[in-house]
């Protein structure tokens, strides 16, 4: 690792610890939440049931616009200042919907939180970026997201139980008390991997020229564009899991049992590939991957015609579906980035825009479509 920050610097598995505790704070805001939708719901007088998925979308949708702006904020002042900035953002927009008067004022608050969020997506991708390159960069990653991949494992457990013990406010609170501790810890433990000599002038210019070579890239683009499909593939699953879970399948509280099954597999899918990655490549284990991907979906949307699918068979081919995002995100992202080292700020941010905005759209137009089967979920 390089740093121009003078002290200790962490250790290889400290730094994916960290990295992985960054990228967590996006999906706990996300994953927690889920078992708390109906109470959200009924608290806000939200009737329409699809409607409560737009605190999702919201979320999702500052999350991606704001990424365009932290890439070349990072590129031109470095890593470490714009990722806390954008900590901060997330912590008070948290701690503040703990008293939001509105539904309304609640989505601005989540499109404020995703806002702030952003910052960890794009900064955590360029600091893998500054200091790896090709297949080490996708084992990194990998391991990161294996790591960070805990979090949707236990998030719906851990906002299921806060419901039972009070307010559905709690699970706010618990996301503003923990990104406070990733924050500190952040602080103290991440280096600046940007050098002063390798910042690019925060200039229109200097911009649209960063862009023009992210955008300019065949190979690089078209990964970037391919990784928003897949992200909307699992965001249009993500929007609709409480639904499905609870009332067509009628699992309760046992449904964040049930998600956190599907997500240990994607766990265990990024170590995989993790371990798999420098033998085989990332472009054959990604294409390998996103093909299998398809043709699960496209079993289980058939099978969606022909009969109401059994609990058991759903489950098994979503299971077999997220598996296969192990392998295909993490070298998707790694494949987009690895042309783009002198712009690995401005990259990351078009790459996360792409994606999280083309994303949250489709993924939740797919989650609006749910009508109590299995169908929009498999078509998606």
């Amino acid at each position: 690792m390089t740093s121009d920050v003078s002290g200790s610097r962490p250790s290889r598995s400290a730094f994916i610890a960290l990295i992985a505790a960054l990228m967590a704070l996006n999906a706990l805001a996300i994953d927690i939440l889920l078992p708390a939708l109906p109470a959200l719901g009924d608290a806000y007088g939200v009737v329409e049931a699809n409607h409560r998925q737009y605190v999702i979308g919201a979320y999702m949708l500052g999350f991606g616009v704001a990424q365009l702006f932290f890439g070349p904020i990072s590129d031109r002042f470095g890593r470490r200042g714009p990722l806390l900035v954008g900590l901060t953002i997330y912590i008070v927009a948290a701690f503040v919907a703990l008293v939001a008067p509105s539904f309304e004022t609640l989505l601005a608050l989540r499109l404020m939180q995703g806002i702030g969020a952003a910052g960890t997506r794009v900064i955590t991708t360029s600091v893998v970026r500054d200091l790896f390159v090709g297949r080490a960069m996708a084992e990194v990653m990998s391991l990161a997201f294996m790591v960070f991949m805990i979090v949707p494992i236990i998030a719906p457990g851990i906002g299921q139980v806060l419901m039972f013990t009070g307010h559905w406010g709690l699970v706010f609170a618990f996301m503003g008390v923990l990104a406070s501790a990733v924050a500190i810890w952040a602080y103290t433990a991440l280096p600046e991997t940007l050098p002063p000599e390798r910042r690019r002038p925060l200039d229109v210019s200097s911009v649209v020229e960063a862009f023009r070579t992210v955008v300019s890239n065949r190979v690089a683009f078209s990964y970037g564009v391919a990784g928003t499909f897949l992200f909307a593939s699992i965001l249009g699953f993500i929007t609709q899991a409480q639904q499905l879970y609870v009332d067509v399948y009628g699992l309760g509280a046992m449904f964040p049992v049930a998600f956190a099954a599907v997500a240990g597999l994607m766990a265990v899918s990024s170590f995989l590939n993790s371990r798999l990655v420098a033998r085989i490549g990332m472009r054959r284990m990604s294409h390998f991957a996103i093909v299998l991907h398809v043709a699960l979906a496209a079993t289980l949307y058939g099978l969606s015609f022909v009969m109401v699918v059994p609990f058991w068979p759903f489950f098994i081919l979503v299971a077999g579906i997220m598996f296969t995002v192990g392998w295909s995100s993490s070298n998707f992202n790694s494949l987009s980035m690895e042309p783009l080292g002198a712009v690995a700020g401005t990259a990351s941010s078009v790459f996360g825009f792409i994606q999280t905005v083309g994303g949250a759209i489709l993924g939740t137009w797919i989650g609006q479509h749910f009508d109590m089967t299995v169908r929009p979920v498999a078509a998606g």
